[in-house]
């Protein structure tokens, strides 16, 4: 798994990097075990970048990570986690967290936004107590959608001060729409963007965001490549979802084409979803979130092998709306 550095900072990822929101019970709970084998599976192929936050699982995906890379040398990997959202106690838990945040985990806390220098430093000390650590790589801002003037304003020059004094690697902004992200190219000192779900096979609606950065000199993180799982199965299935709901017929039908291509150039659609973001040299990883051994295994046989030429040339003409014509 090769290291690569994140854009002009010293931080280095490896090509793909561990999405920890499953291992936080995303949708449904997996036990300890089940958690540390997959974390254990990721450090066994290669993988040296993790990423999580407060808001996965109320603190268990960071406290579930912490455990898992307490005993691995603190120089050989990197972690980012993420501020805007601080947690706090649940004045009238329900007794879970599914409905209000979508984790299987008790409702006994709860999130509340907070965008200021002081909610970015509260948020990041309970962040290391839960990881184990007395530093983290990089810090994003997490979906500041509708706190955007305040995380401009307020958070990120907070974050921007502790990556001048050495506190932490590097500086970015995470959330699955565009248009804020450009903003925050264009007007703030980041290091990188996390952009989910907006630059995959299927969707690229990021190629504006790419171009700015590369203008810019900001590092591309693209994180869900399988569109929170409609490209993450060999053939898509009635009920997959896309973007966390269930998919439009034709989104589905789109997804079923780009399958079908796959499949006649000899590989399978979650190959080409992985593979498909790392094509953009401004891309310095790709993040995925696994629940199992088994399919980190697969992401990272695929991550390092690419698509031929032809391969790529049908799916961009299937992902655009064209019509793939076989020899």
């Amino acid at each position: 798994m090769r290291a690569r550095p994140l854009g002009r900072t010293s931080v280095r990822v490896s090509t793909l990097g561990f999405g920890a929101a499953p291992v936080g019970n995303l949708h449904s709970p997996i036990d300890d075990g089940q958690a540390r084998a997959t974390l254990e599976a990721a450090w066994d192929v290669g993988v040296r970048y993790y990423d999580t936050a407060p808001h996965y699982g109320l603190g268990l995906s960071e406290r579930r990570l912490g455990e898992a890379l307490a005993h691995r040398p603190r120089a050989e990997f990197t972690v980012s986690t993420k501020v805007g959202r601080l947690l706090e106690p649940h004045p009238a838990p329900t007794g879970s967290d599914l409905t209000a945040g979508g984790f299987a985990v008790p409702d006994t806390l709860l999130r509340r936004p907070d965008y200021s220098r002081d909610g970015v430093l509260r948020s990041l000390e309970a962040s290391l107590d839960r990881l184990r650590l007395d530093h983290v790589d990089i810090v994003y801002v997490h979906d500041p959608d509708d706190h955007l003037d305040t995380a401009l304003a307020h958070a990120l020059p907070a974050l921007t001060a502790l990556r001048d004094q050495g506190v932490i690697g590097a500086v970015g902004v995470g959330m699955n729409t565009v248009a804020p992200l450009l903003r925050v190219v264009a007007e703030a000192d980041v290091d990188a963007v996390m952009v989910a779900g907006r630059w995959t096979l299927l969707d690229r609606t990021a190629r504006p965001l790419l171009d700015a950065c590369t203008g810019r000199g900001v590092a591309v993180v693209a994180a869900a490549p399988f569109n929170s799982g409609l490209l993450s199965r060999t053939c898509p299935a009635n009920d997959a979802t896309f973007d966390y709901g269930p998919a439009p017929e034709p989104v589905l039908r789109r997804a079923r084409l780009l399958a079908e291509v796959s499949a006649r150039h000899g590989t399978a659609l979650p190959h080409a979803a992985l593979r498909f973001p790392l094509r953009d040299p401004g891309v310095a990883c790709v993040v995925a979130g696994f629940r199992t051994p088994e399919e980190v295994v697969s992401a990272a046989r695929w991550t390092v092998a690419d698509l031929t030429a032809e391969a790529w040339r049908d799916l961009d003409t299937a992902a655009e709306g064209g019509a793939v014509e076989w020899a």
